[in-house]
């Protein structure tokens, strides 16, 4: 019997239309549009705005707009992974809302949290439910509503983070398509440099920790980049050797949008030629969870069935993984 392998079998996203410029930015914080390009990349970011909005509200049109190209209908996912930074609610989970939503009745789901490599740890935690023959539709979710918790008085954080969601499906493959292998770390001694100090069991919200603006994400920035330039670059170096691929393999290049200067690391550590590697961080800046299903969606058309998939992606907390993925369609 062929080995079952987790393909993707349809990818989409959604990104809010309110465009935060570098411009306006300047007008909140000391900063300028050459200041962020030369040091991330960015240009612009998308915002989520609107009363009563949450991550789970940019994810619908995602899914929707997923199913949709699929040709199937939302009582047919098995299990929703819903890769999140920014829940809606502490509970329930923001799967079990996004399943409500969209009216997944017959999905049970889970959300996992592990900063900007969430979404490498949600379709590696998927495949295994669909190599193990359990589930045939998996949906993995990667979104974030960031504007929630950026200060946007703070300039280290407020240039970098946008909003957005994306989405895959994985369903089985027995023809070597879909993951074929991954590797996934992390590194609790990481979390000082970038993390929410209050908001959780530790630190429950209180007038002191809202004075204090311990509710937002805060960052060491130098910090982080200097771990996130090593091992993201590192860990997608590991999964070539072990899979015996060089360059000339690796069809496409697909890095966590966090910074433009850490995408190129990754990009000469592995030697992937720069027009193989997929970048949109100009226009979304770093949408966390969502970058990576994003550069699937935006790149959808120009995969051809079989190409090789490197993915690399690096989080706080820290957290970081590559992975290897045999693309399984083309797009019509």
């Amino acid at each position: 019997m062929s080995k079952i392998h987790a393909a993707i079998t349809a990818v989409n996203g959604y990104v809010p239309d309110y465009i935060l410029t570098n411009d306006e930015l300047a007008t909140m914080v000391d900063t300028n549009d050459e200041w962020i390009v030369s040091r991330t990349g960015i240009k612009e970011r998308r915002i989520q705005k609107g009363e009563g909005l949450g991550t789970s509200d940019m994810a619908v049109p995602a899914v929707e707009g997923l199913l949709k190209k699929r040709g199937i209908n939302a009582e047919e996912i098995d299990l929703i992974i819903f890769c999140t930074t920014t829940p809606d609610m502490p509970f329930p989970a923001t799967a079990n809302i996004l399943g409500d939503k969209i009216g997944a009745k017959n999905a049970w789901g889970f959300d996992l949290q592990a900063a900007c490599s969430g979404f490498l740890f949600g379709l590696t935690t998927g495949a295994q439910f669909i190599e193990s023959g359990k589930h045939k539709k998996v949906l993995v979710v990667g979104a974030d509503k960031m504007s929630s918790m950026i200060d946007y008085q703070d300039r280290a954080t407020c240039i970098i983070f946008g909003d957005g969601a994306g989405c895959a499906l994985l369903e089985p493959d027995t023809d070597g398509y879909g993951l074929i292998d991954s590797v996934l770390k992390s590194d609790g001694s990481g979390i000082p440099y970038l993390h929410q100090k209050a908001g959780g069991s530790l630190k429950p919200a209180s007038h002191a920790t809202v004075d204090a603006r311990e509710h937002y994400a805060y960052q060491e920035g130098q910090a982080v980049f200097k771990f996130a330039v090593t091992n993201m670059a590192d860990v997608a170096a590991e999964v070539m050797e072990r899979n015996n691929l060089v360059a000339d393999d690796i069809a496409w290049l697909v890095p966590h949008q966090a910074n433009k200067r850490i995408i190129d690391a990754t990009a000469n550590r592995t030697g992937v030629s720069a027009d193989k590697v997929i970048i949109n961080i100009e226009k979304y800046g770093n949408t966390t969870n969502a970058t990576i299903p994003l550069c699937l969606w935006e790149w959808e058309t120009k995969f051809k069935k079989g190409d090789n998939l490197l993915f690399a992606a690096f989080g706080g907390g820290f957290t970081w993984g590559s992975l290897y993925l045999k693309w399984a369609y083309d797009a019509v």
